[in-house]
């Protein structure tokens, strides 16, 4: 009985997804596992062995057709495969049918609509809008998600827009109280935290324990955290007083 031979030279590759970049006149493919392109872009997932299927730059993933390392170095100007893997994850496309595409578009625009409302509210009202009304009124400014751009990257867009069709909306920041020992307090850790402040609001010693109210940019929040427990071996506290709007034009998380 003659034996059946398969061909080795192809690598074979399942449940894929593939993300292109043009570049010098070529395309060039990688192979990435679906749902990681995305975290990888929002910085969720930042093992790259966790995203690439497998760390080879491709002309064809279809085929299975590796690029040369003459097109890849003419092209990138390097040859190491994995760094260029990163150049495509970040600014190339991905190759999704259109009911993956659609679902996708929705992932993103749900994250985008969750982060609006969380992070802004009403100023003349200081409360948050309801997702629903925020997804209304993205739609009325004919909001469209940038594909190529993280959920921040497109959050801070969405806010933008929604300034300029004038909805009455702001970021908002938070009311934070900061404990500490007088001996981490009176050195680097004081400096550290009030450095990652927009303002100190209120300042006071108890004892021996230093009391900092703050406010900070949401975003702030799990840095101050882990300053304060890494540097208190987990003595600090951190309580959030309140959101309160902010009246000055943000532009950074």
């Amino acid at each position: 009985m003659s034996k059946i031979f398969t061909p080795t030279n192809q690598i074979r590759l399942t449940n894929v997804a593939i993300v292109r970049l043009k570049k010098a006149g070529k395309r060039f493919e990688i192979a990435c596992y679906k749902n990681k392109v995305l975290s990888w872009r929002n910085n969720s997932e930042k093992d790259i062995d966790e995203v690439l299927q497998t760390h080879t730059v491709f002309t064809n993933v279809s085929k299975g057709q590796a690029a040369k390392k003459d097109e890849l170095q003419k092209a990138f100007g390097k040859s190491d495969e994995t760094e260029i893997c990163k150049e495509i994850l970040s600014k190339g496309e991905l190759q999704v049918s259109e009911k993956e595409r659609q679902s996708v578009l929705d992932t993103q625009i749900n994250g985008i609509i969750n982060s609006v409302a969380a992070l802004c509210v009403n100023p003349e009202t200081r409360r948050p809008y309801s997702a629903t009304i925020i997804e209304k009124s993205l739609k009325d400014a004919h909001f469209s998600v940038k594909m190529n751009k993280n959920i921040k990257q497109n959050t801070l867009e969405a806010i933008k827009l929604l300034k300029e069709h004038q909805l009455p909306i702001e970021r908002s920041r938070m009311k934070l109280r900061v404990s500490f020992a007088g001996k981490e307090g009176g050195g680097k850790l004081k400096e550290s935290v009030v450095k990652l402040a927009n303002s100190v609001e209120h300042e006071e010693w108890e004892e021996s324990t230093l009391h900092l109210t703050l406010l900070i940019d949401p975003g702030q929040y799990r840095v101050i955290d882990e300053l304060v427990r890494n540097e208190t071996k987990g003595k600090g506290l951190l309580e959030l007083l309140e959101l309160k709007e902010v009246v000055e034009n943000e532009e950074i998380f």
